[in-house]
Order: structure tokens, then C-alpha cells, then sequence
């Protein structure tokens, strides 16, 4: 039992064998004359070798078919490669030029507000300013000044 357990390829091998030799020694005492039996043994060649040739064109046929489509996937792949790169490139580029107005909106900004922040700081040293001498004036009116 264990030898039948690995043999099942090789058991059809011998039976397909065994086909074949009844198939050849069925032919070869079939009730008909020797010359008959090679024509016939002939003609059955002949046209395996034709079916076999047919099947070998219809091979390379379907096989220059698959080389076609292939190409043609290749081609199509290729465009689509070419498209979803021109794509990145040009969304980079809106990305690149977006970030440089924005650039250059906040510069714009940072120098108003700078702008500003120097006026008001002038502003405010002017008022100091004022606000000291005021004081100044002040101080010198009530020093000499009488007192009453």
C-alpha cells in the first residue's frame, strides 16, 4: 500500500503507455491489408503534424496578440506616469507660489506694523518728552516763586 501511496503520476503514465500499445496493435490487426493500415497509420501522422503546426501558428498568434497589449499597456502606463508627474509638478509649483505671496503678504504686514510700532513709540517719547519739560517748567515756576 505504501508504494501506491507516491505512484498515482507515475500509474497514469503506465495506463496512458498501455493506451497507446492497444491503440497501435489494434490498428495494426485490424481487418484490413498492410498497405491500407500504413496509409492509414500515415494519413492520421500527417494530420497530427498539421493540427500540431496549426496549433503552433495559433500559439504565435495569440502570443504576437500578447506582445501587442502589453505594449499597449506599457504605452498607457507610460502616459499616465507622465501626466500624474506633470500634475505633482504643476500643484508644487501653485504650493511654491502660494507660499511666496504669503511671504511676502507678512513682510508687507511686519513692515506696517514696525511702521507703526515706531510712530507710536515716537509718539509717546514726544509726550515724554512734553510731559518732562512740563514738569520742568513746573518745578522752576514754584521754586521761584514767593511764597505767600
Amino acid at each position: 500500500m505504501a508504494e501506491n501511496e507516491g505512484g498515482g503520476a507515475s500509474g497514469l503514465g503506465w495506463f496512458l503507455a498501455g493506451l497507446g500499445i492497444g491503440a497501435l496493435i489494434g490498428v495494426l490487426y485490424a481487418p484490413k491489408a498492410g498497405k491500407e493500415t500504413r496509409e492509414d497509420i500515415m494519413n492520421g501522422a500527417l494530420e497530427a503534424k498539421e493540427k500540431a503546426a496549426e496549433l503552433v501558428e495559433q500559439g504565435r498568434q495569440r502570443a504576437a496578440e500578447y506582445v501587442e497589449n502589453g505594449k499597449q499597456y506599457v504605452e498607457q502606463g507610460k502616459q499616465r506616469a507622465a501626466e500624474i508627474v506633470e500634475q505633482g509638478r504643476q500643484q508644487a509649483k501653485e504650493s511654491i507660489d502660494k507660499g511666496r505671496e504669503y511671504y511676502e503678504k507678512g513682510r508687507t504686514q511686519w513692515a506696517q506694523y514696525v511702521e507703526k510700532g515706531k510712530g507710536l513709540a515716537q509718539e509717546q517719547q514726544a509726550k515724554v518728552s512734553a510731559a518732562v519739560e512740563a514738569g520742568k517748567e513746573a518745578y522752576v515756576n514754584t521754586t521761584t516763586e514767593t511764597p505767600v
